[in-house]
């Protein structure tokens, strides 16, 4: 024991932030939401009613329902581009090094400032999306005003965001695939796209599914981008996510009732319901993944 103290030691600072900063809050949220409380003067106890309300508020379904679509709509462009950016870097080309650094710089940049960014290129009457609209002979679309607009915005930030992430990360499992097996393929005579999905993609998968469950993860728990670019656009829960609440996500949805409305007991049963959300689809993914793995050995 003694000789395990220094590691225990070393690994402390974690458990201590994680408790202080992590734990408590949670568990503060989990009482809270049994609660009506507007953040001053007296807690009132009020048993399971809200969450008697949120499964039958249809606000909460309709954020739901849009993260769902944000998340298809983000997740299926940036895998595509991410990996035809990673077999570009993995390809034998110069400055690759400086390629790489390039495409990771939008993962650093704060999302904020590139959503103030992406609501001028957005713009209903100078964006760039209007203007390369207009060249292909269309009248201009008001993206953010929009119900199907402003999902296409938010989606095309967050692609912007992760695509040189999770292009990196499949860079990696690309180099970890054995060189032999495609000098093997070319003498049979297989082509690019055969050694591609019979070679590249199989062995890929672990990693694909990696990205699913963080892109999962991070799109159900999306506020940001739906933040900066509706922010203008609306206030207060009922609206809080532009047009038609087309923007509003779960967590922008618990933002408002909470931080704007000031109903911390039921924003608080929100949280714990994007909680439930996020671990269910967090299992789905670990599901499929292990099937995998088991089918494969």
């Amino acid at each position: 024991m003694k000789r395990s103290l220094p590691l225990y030691g070393a690994l402390s600072p974690y458990f201590f932030f994680f408790l202080v900063f992590g734990a408590m809050p949670m568990i503060f949220t989990l009482a809270l939401a049994f609660t009506n409380w507007s953040g001053l003067g007296d807690i009132e106890f009020i048993g399971f009613e809200n969450f008697g309300y949120l499964f039958s508020d249809p606000l909460f379904f309709k954020s739901l329902l849009n993260t769902l679509i944000l998340w298809f709509m983000g997740t299926i462009p940036t895998l595509t581009l991410a990996t035809i950016l990673a077999l570009m870097l993995n390809s034998t080309m110069r400055f690759s090094t400086t390629y790489r650094v390039i495409y990771l710089i939008p993962n650093v940049t704060s999302l904020v400032a590139m959503g103030i960014l992406f609501s001028s290129l957005f713009s209903s009457q100078f964006g760039i999306a209007n203007a390369l609209i207009n060249l292909l002979g269309f009248d201009n679309i008001a993206w953010l005003q929009n119900e199907w607009g402003i999902k296409v915005a938010i989606s095309a930030l967050t692609t912007w965001s992760f695509v040189g992430y999770n292009a990196l990360l499949i860079l990696a499992g690309l180099q970890a695939i054995d060189k032999g097996q495609y000098e093997s393929a070319a003498l049979d005579g297989a082509n690019g796209f055969q050694t591609f999905f019979r070679i590249t993609l199989p062995q890929l998968r672990p990693i694909v599914f990696f990205i699913t469950l963080l892109s999962t993860i991070g799109s159900l728990q999306s506020f940001t981008e739906a933040q900066v670019l509706t922010s203008s656009l609306s206030s207060g829960a009922a609206s809080a996510g532009g047009v038609g609440n087309s923007g509003l996500t779960m967590v922008l949805y618990f933002y408002s009732v909470a931080f704007q409305e000031n109903r911390y007991g039921y924003g608080a049963t929100i949280a714990w319901g994007v909680f439930v959300v996020v671990m269910f689809f967090s299992a789905i993914n670990w599901i499929v993944t292990r099937e995998k793995k088991e089918k494969k050995s």
